[in-house]
């Protein structure tokens, strides 16, 4: 992280610590229970979560690619790859090993006024900066892992929240 951009680097380890918590949280998940959905209406079974966190990383990489779309016209490639999709733990974890990788090429290119240049997107045409679109994006993804800790709690996996969280010491 380059640390001449203190704003993009406390934003770079943020994303770093929530994909890893996700993956942490992943790994706890026992192998039988992959497709159980908890009894609560409209709910995902764990299979199909483990899916959709590839749609949440894969949204932090295309905010960054809209960013530098000629530096990040790579990133493109990612679009291939299936998100939303049943699939096991091990698959979403290395997914996501891949996606924070083009996070971090993302944050290379960053520097902290950076965060304020407004980028148009499909909802808000006049444009949301990059902070915003960002924070979005994390947000989406931290929901998202809050709901598999619950699915691991109501399956009996004993989880604290020093798996939910990242403590500094």
């Amino acid at each position: 992280m380059d640390h001449r951009w203190p704003l993009c680097a406390s934003l770079q380890a943020k994303i770093h610590e929530q994909f890893e918590r996700t993956n942490h949280l992943m790994s706890l998940l026992p192998a039988d229970r992959l497709d159980w959905t908890p009894d609560i209406p409209d709910s995902w079974p764990i299979d199909v979560l483990l899916g959709h966190f590839l749609d949440c990383a894969a949204g932090c990489c295309a905010v960054l690619a809209a960013f530098e779309p000629q530096r990040l016209a790579h990133f493109a490639q990612l679009r291939e790859l299936p998100v939303n999709h049943r699939c096991l733990p091990q698959e979403s974890i290395s997914r996501m090993e891949i996606y924070q990788a083009h996070v971090d090429e993302g944050f290379a290119l960053l520097g902290d006024t950076d965060l304020a240049r407004q980028l148009s997107t499909v909802f808000v045409k006049e444009g949301e900066t990059l902070l915003t679109l960002l924070l979005e994006n994390l947000e989406h993804l931290i929901n998202h892992k809050h709901q598999l800790f619950t699915y691991l709690k109501l399956l009996g996996v004993a989880v604290t929240s020093q798996d939910l969280y990242h403590f500094r010491r």
